[in-house]
């Protein structure tokens, strides 16, 4: 959007590139990306039917409606990754949930990525921060993983409709999937806590852009 590029093919643009540049975060999350094929085929399934709603919304949207969604879509994102350990002390201990508990909050997650691509990593992070207790590195390392189904899925809607700038979109994929596996190594080393700061300072520091430019 600072290059001058309209909101929602900004949007089709990074998505589209962040799905390539997502490989590499994955590959840098190897050795914590555990899971049964049985465990992941639900949350995939999810996360598809989930981002071609969402996509197919966008491409229906107002370019003059979505941009004033932007700041507001990133600060509720960055909101609730930081209410997530709080959301997850109110699960009582020692209880379980359903998998339908989590696959619902995930394809509402979806949606949202399908329709925003840029927010839903941070709101991956939340939903996993809220209702697992799986560590941080574990968090981001599936994260990344149905990230890559989001955001791959809705490629297609946004490629069907013209909206993605391809040579834009291919010459920030090289810096993404430098950056996703270079900063993947570099998590991986890093106390939880600081972690969290730094996700919730990225999420913040774009809202507040948003809202000053918007």
């Amino acid at each position: 959007m600072i290059a001058g590029f309209p909101p929602i093919a900004a949007n089709a643009t990074n998505n589209t590139a962040m799905w390539i540049g997502n490989m590499g975060s994955i590959g840098g999350f190897r050795e914590d990306l555990k899971l049964e094929r049985k465990d992941a085929l639900g949350p995939i399934v999810t996360c598809i039917v989930g981002s071609i709603i969402g996509s197919v919304l966008l491409l229906r949207t107002p370019e003059s409606a979505f941009e004033r969604s932007v700041p507001y879509l990133l600060a509720f994102a960055t909101i609730v990754f930081a209410a997530s350990p709080w959301l997850r002390r109110e699960a009582p201990a020692g209880s379980t949930r359903s998998p339908l508990a989590t696959l619902m909050p995930l394809f509402a997650v979806s949606v949202y990525g399908g329709y925003f691509g840029a927010g839903i990593g941070i709101m991956l992070l939340a939903l996993f921060a809220a209702t697992t207790s799986l560590p941080i590195v574990r968090v981001n390392a599936l994260k990344n993983l149905l990230v890559f189904f989001v955001n791959g899925t809705a490629v297609d809607p946004f490629a069907i409709a013209h909206a993605i700038a391809w040579p834009v979109a291919l010459l920030m994929a090289v810096g993404a999937v430098a950056g996703g596996y270079g900063g993947a190594r570099i998590i991986r080393r890093l106390p939880p806590l600081v972690v969290r700061i730094i996700v919730i300072a990225i999420g913040a520091g774009m809202s507040i852009y948003f809202f000053v430019h918007g």
